[in-house]
């Protein structure tokens, strides 16, 4: 017993540093060239920023800036509340969309490689000189257009949210539901690495799970509560974490730009670092809040 304990433990630790190591370019990256912007960027939030000809003087102001950020400013507040309740609306579609299109491409059909390619499609198309096909694209604009004529404007949904609206049937809640359908290709672009994950960790469950709940007579749905979500609940809390950062990082984000306008046209770099801190502050923040709440969630299991 205690010769399997000790070899239990030894591969343990061979797993934890195998993991280390995968990730020790990313730590020698961020301790090489971004500590020292990091700890320069929190210092010039309490600064005003003086700018001279290809030098800055920083003149210490305490917490000024925060306080213009927070209660001078007459947008930044308002910039930040808007984009994080579309975070987390963004995020949740996504993690149901995903999880769901994972579960289909699990499943064995023809055709499902190609499926599959045109699902993980969005990854591809948004890295390199490929990255400004989602956004602000002519063909992807002219293809739009050219689907809302030949459909003569016609709009299921836009149908369907008039009649509720005259119906007077869960106005506000429907209104955020339609939202999301009408982002639907945005929220497909943005899936890609969660299907990914998803499938990873769907296809790691054993077959045999399911066949013994088949015999046991469950249905499907019952399947997928009590076996396909305790199994992969670990890959929600990962998945989870990378699409609330991803949304952060995205260019249609409002507070980047109030950022970059008040650092870029107003050369306030003191009052623009002091709006990123609280930025990144309160994302952490939300982070660590639903990943604890996710967290005493998920199973583990050897």
């Amino acid at each position: 017993m205690k010769k399997e304990t000790n070899k239990l433990a030894g591969l343990e630790k061979r797993k934890a540093i195998s993991g280390y190591l995968f990730i020790s370019p990313f730590i020698i990256g961020f301790l090489v060239f971004m500590i020292k912007p990091f700890i320069h960027s929190l210092y010039m939030s309490f600064c005003q920023v003086e700018l001279g000809a290809g030098t800055f003087q920083p003149h210490w102001l305490g917490i000024t800036n925060y306080y213009n950020a927070l209660r001078v400013d007459p947008e930044y507040v308002r910039l930040l509340t808007e984009e994080l309740t579309r975070m987390v609306i963004q995020s949740l579609a996504i993690m149901v969309f995903s999880f769901f299109v994972a579960i289909i491409l699990n499943q064995k059909f023809k055709g499902r490689a190609l499926v599959r390619a045109v699902f993980f499609l969005p990854v591809i198309l948004s890295s390199g000189v490929m990255l400004g096909l989602d956004t602000n694209n002519a063909l992807m604009s002219n293809i739009a257009s050219q689907i809302e004529e030949t459909t003569s404007n016609i709009s299921v949904t836009a149908a369907l949210e008039n009649i509720l609206r005259t119906a007077g049937v869960g106005v506000r809640a429907f209104e955020e539901v339609f939202k999301i359908i009408d982002q639907i290709y945005d929220i497909a672009i943005a899936s890609g690495i969660q299907i990914i994950i998803f499938l990873s960790g769907l296809q790691t469950i054993s077959e045999s799970m399911y066949e013994a709940a088949d015999i046991e007579g469950c249905t499907k749905w019952e399947s997928l509560w009590k076996i396909t979500f305790p199994m992969i609940s670990s890959i929600f809390l990962v998945n989870w974490i990378y699409t609330v950062i991803d949304f952060c990082m995205r260019s249609d984000n409002k507070v980047i730009d109030k950022i970059q306008t008040i650092m870029i046209g107003q050369l306030d770099y003191g009052l623009a670092s002091a709006m990123s801190w609280l930025y990144f502050v309160v994302v952490m923040l939300f982070v660590a809040i639903t990943s604890f709440l996710i967290s005493k969630g998920v199973y583990y299991y050897d």
